[in-house]
């Protein structure tokens, strides 16, 4: 596909949902935000959004804390994990005030009671957002411990009616081996969710793609850090990427 833009892209999808680590926002330091990737990051869904896509995001929270940093910190699991949730709400928050900067419209919804800084998750209430033109932020998973982002975004995306999660990484989409250890792992453009189960290919956690599985939600796996590539996967360029589907 050739190189396009924001003012002649036509989406492949009417609507999507994204979801974000929270390292994309951490960019070079070793933790929290960093301010140039949090902008960089909004201009790129500002560019999408100018598409006409319904666009919802899930962000993570490794960049303050993961549910198995608890052995380290000497917490229960369960304790982890919403501290984990209440990182992810604050990257929501960062991202939203980007995206609002950069001229976005946005809504910020929780996956728990925090209605200071966002609405709780309604699905009809989410949805005639996103019909309206607002991206839509979900922080804090969908407010249960023991569920990662990654099966959060899954779930949200069958709630909302999402026709794919895409998924922003670091690597180019799904390999057959760490690239970064095994010289000689392969590329993997596409293949099929029982594929990625009992390969154990790291795309996203087990729950997350047997979920998609049964859903029949198809996943595109992307390398974000790439200039132009969200945009290029919106628009269906299918060079971009890995795509997960039955």
């Amino acid at each position: 596909m050739a190189d396009i833009n924001e003012h002649t892209a036509k989406p492949a999808y009417r609507r999507v949902l994204l979801k974000l680590s929270g390292e994309d926002l951490q960019g070079e330091r070793t933790s929290g935000i960093s301010g140039v990737a949090l902008t960089r990051t909004a201009h790129r869904l500002k560019e999408v959004l100018a598409t006409g896509v319904q666009v919802a995001i899930v962000v993570g929270g490794g960049n303050f804390v993961r549910g198995r940093d608890r052995a380290e910190l000497g917490v229960e699991a369960v304790t982890a994990d919403y501290m984990g949730m209440l990182g992810t709400s604050i990257n929501a928050l960062a991202l939203q005030d980007a995206m609002e900067k950069a001229g976005c419209v946005t809504r910020l919804m929780t996956g728990f009671r925090m209605p200071e800084i966002g609405e709780q998750f309604i699905r009809r209430r989410a949805i005639r957002h996103l019909e309206k033109g607002r991206a839509v932020i979900f922080a804090a998973g969908f407010g249960k411990p023991m569920f990662t982002t990654d099966t959060a975004a899954a779930h949200r995306a069958v709630e909302i009616d999402a026709e794919v999660l895409i998924k922003a990484t670091h690597v180019d989409g799904v390999y057959s081996a760490d690239p970064a250890r095994d010289p000689g792992a392969r590329f993997l453009p596409s293949l099929t969710y029982t594929e990625v189960v009992e390969q154990r290919l790291k795309v996203m956690d087990l729950t997350a793609i047997t979920f998609c599985q049964d859903q029949g939600l198809p996943i595109i796996i992307f390398n974000h850090t790439v200039e132009g590539n969200m945009l290029k996967v919106i628009c269906g360029d299918k060079s971009i990427g890995s795509t997960v589907t039955c």
